[in-house]
This record gives structure tokens, sequence and C-alpha cells, in this order.
């Protein structure tokens, strides 16, 4: 590993301690202590301390060494080229359920790295499977005390884990739980369901012994395979049907009774996509044991609900008030959305709210989720339909970094080309009758 490409200092905080000891963008730091610094956890060790010597390589090539005093765990104000500051460990598994497999070719480059970096799990969430990693890379997990760390886990069978995952030195994974649950690391898991495969019989053996790592593993969600039509040459694979939901969804629950008579927490947790497929109520807030997986889809509508509820009781209504909106979601939560701009309109009989179910083309239909929609397809089949005055799109179908959707269109080129206003709306549901109402916080209707 290059070092010095990793820890370019590319911006110096004002009033800093950096600052007032002239270390500059372009500067490079070396060390910390007389140790080389590796990625970002490496950096917040050492720099925790109250005295420290840090080397610092100018773009001249002089090293100067600075002796700093400071408080305990305070920065010196320096920013990094690479917030990681190292590169980002890549999955080498050719897991059966892969989505990245699954992409059409052509998209952008980004889009087909696989990464299983455990610092990305602390940092971002991410979840990895620890196999990617070598043993003194799992001993830095624990001597950093890198906790809450994200596991992908499928199945505790070792020989199942080798299959799903089709690598060879994925069975050892319950020995890495047992030695991170040892050193005291909070851990939660996520299995992506394969029906046939890891569902059933391997479902009911994997929740038993994961269950025995409480408190250490605090939540396990169970999230269903997603099934493109780019599949050539992949594994078979199934979709489960409304049977198969409801019955994943009673062993869940099966299990939830006895881990919180025994552990007064629910522990495992079926994703909102199960509850939508088997047509069946969602769980109370109560039940997800303070939303630890909402990224995961776990528990993310009876939450949206629970604030729309909020939301919605403190609206007088107005049987005057006129507004034209649509809205664009994913078939699969598109009968959820129809209930709650059925609940808007009972208040405010004089709107005109356009919600459109989007067909995932771009995908394969098998793909229902609104975070997978394309602009293309968005495109195609809201063209020529009422929009009124703005379309609303959920957040989840933008990149994290700016107004793009997973196809590279840009909010303003769907906006041009629908010729109407787009207004993005986060996942809440005081956003979602914001968004409709178009007020804000604090505001009045």
């Amino acid at each position: 590993m290059n070092i010095e490409k990793q820890n370019i200092i590319i911006k110096v905080v004002p009033n800093s301690i950096a600052e007032e000891l002239s270390i500059e963008p372009g500067d490079t730091l070396l060390s910390i202590n007389q140790k080389k610094i590796q990625d970002v956890f490496d950096y917040r060790y050492h720099m925790a301390d109250d005295f420290i010597e840090v080397s610092i390589l100018k773009p001249q090539g002089e090293e100067w060494i600075l002796e700093i005093e400071k408080d305990f765990n305070e920065d010196i104000g320096i920013i990094f080229e690479n917030d990681l500051m190292d590169h980002i460990n890549s999955c080498t598994n050719q897991c059966m359920f892969c989505f990245i497999d699954q992409l059409p070719p052509n998209m952008r480059p980004t889009l087909y790295f696989k990464d299983d970096d455990s610092r990305l799990s602390f940092l971002q969430g991410n979840y990895v499977t620890l196999t990617n990693m070598s043993d003194e890379d799992f001993e830095r997990i624990i001597y950093y005390h890198l906790s809450p760390i994200n596991l992908s886990i499928h199945t505790t069978n070792p020989e199942l884990r080798k299959k799903m995952l089709n690598n060879r030195f994925a069975g050892n994974l319950m020995d890495r739980i047992q030695k991170l649950a040892d050193a005291n690391i909070q851990m939660n898991g996520q299995i992506v369901l394969c029906k046939g495969i890891n569902d059933g019989a391997e479902l009911d053996r994997t929740i038993q012994e994961l269950s025995k790592f409480l408190p250490y593993m605090q939540s396990v969600s169970v999230v269903p395979v997603g099934l493109s039509k780019y599949r050539d040459g992949l594994y078979q694979l199934e979709s489960f049907s409304t049977q198969d939901a409801k019955e994943i969804i009673e062993l869940i629950h099966q299990w939830q009774k006895k881990i919180f008579a025994k552990h007064q927490t629910h522990f495992i947790h079926a994703a909102d996509e199960f509850y939508l497929l088997a047509e069946l109520p969602f769980p109370t807030e109560e039940s997800y044991d303070g939303f630890l997986q909402l990224e995961n889809g776990v528990g993310m509508l009876t939450l949206l609900e629970q604030e729309f509820t909020k939301k919605y009781e403190t609206l007088s209504g107005n049987e005057s008030l006129t507004k034209e909106v649509s809205i664009a979601t994913g078939l699969l939560v598109y009968p959820y959305i129809k209930s709650l701009v059925e609940k808007i309109l009972i208040k405010y009989p004089n709107f005109k709210i356009y919600l459109y179910g989007i067909t995932n083309e771009f995908f394969g239909e098998k793909i229902t989720v609104s975070g997978l929609l394309t602009g293309q397809d968005i495109k195609n089949q809201l063209e020529g339909k009422p929009l009124g005055e703005r379309l609303l799109l959920p957040k989840n179908l933008l990149k994290a970094d700016e107004p793009k959707l997973l196809d590279d269109m840009t909010i303003e080129e769907l906006e041009k080309a629908l010729q109407v206003q787009i207004d993005i709306v986060e996942s809440t549901g005081y956003d979602f009758i914001h968004a409709i109402l178009d007020i804000k916080e604090n505001t009045n209707e």
C-alpha cells in the first residue's frame, strides 16, 4: 500500500491546531507517535492521545516532526483526500444471490464494484461477510473495537454458506462471531433468503444458532433475494409466493415470542417486503426493538405510518383548498401508499393526487421495490399522463451524493422530459404529508 498516496491532506480546518502549525493542503501525513497510519482507524486511535508526535511530508520533500499537546480525543483539524485513508477491500465471493452480478451492461463503473470492508460496516453501515479479510484484518476489528459491525450471514450451516457464497473459506463464520462476542463487540446480522436454499428448516437452524450470541448479536434481518432479468449463467433462483411469505413470517414470529420471553428483545425481523407480499399487517413499533435495521428495509413502513398518523391527526383539513400533484412509486408499495393518499383526500377532498405504480422494465418485472426504479422507466411510463403541478419521487431513488438515478438520468433531465417540477421526498411520514401539502416544518397548512 502507498501510504503517502492515501494520506494526502486536502483541507485544513480554519482556526485549528493544524492551521496554527502551518500544515497545508497538499501535505501528507506519514505517522503519529512514530506509527505508520494505514487507515482512518489507526488515525483516530493514535490521534486520541493528549500529547502526540506527528510526521508531515511537505510537497517539496521536506519532512516536519511536530510535537502537539492537546485535549484528549481532540482532532488537530485535517481532512484527507480519501475518507477511509486506504483502498476499499473488494469482495471475491460469487454469491448466488448477488445483485451486482445481475446488473445490465454499460452502467456506471462504480455500480459494479463489490465492497466487503469491515471499516465501511462501522462507518457507513455496510454488511460484510468476514471472508475477504486476513486474520490480521479481523484482529484489527477486535483491537480497535469496531462496534457495531453488520454481518452478511445468510446461514450458519458451514457447508451451505460455502455454497451460497461460492467460497470454500466461508464456513468459519461461527468461530469469528464467537470471537467478536467474546470481545464484547455488538453485531447486526442479515440473511438474504433464497427459496429452497436457506429458508424453512435452514432458516430455523440459523435463527436458533444466532440467538445464542445475544445480547452481542443485537438483531438479525431476513430479506428476500432480489432477482433481475439479467441472470443468464447464474444460479437458478425462484421468487417467493404469497404463501411462502406467510410461512416465513409465521416462523419468524414464533422465534420472536420465544426470544422475547427470555431476552426482552424480538431479535429476528422480516423485511417489509415479506409483509407486503404476504398481505399481512405490519408489526407494531415496539416489535422492532428501536428500528436497528431501517436501512435494510425492516420496519420502514411501520415507522412511516406512525409518523404519518401523528402528523395527520394535527391537520384540520380544508374542503376548499386545491392542489394537483402526482406520486410515482414501486409496484410493491403502491397499495400501501394508496391507502395514505386516500386518507389525505378525506381531509382535502378538492386535491387531485395522481398515484402511479412504475413497472421496472429496466431490471425486470420481478423487481418491484421503489429504490431500484430508473429515470427512463419513470419517463416512459409517465409521459402523457396528468402530473399536476409537481411530481413527488422518493429519495431512495437517488445516488447518495447527487440528484441522479441508477441509470444516470438526472432529476433535471427527467423534469425537462416530463415538463413538471420534481420534488424529492424523504422517507418519513412527516415529509410525505409536507410534500403533498407543499408546506415546511413549523408552518401552517
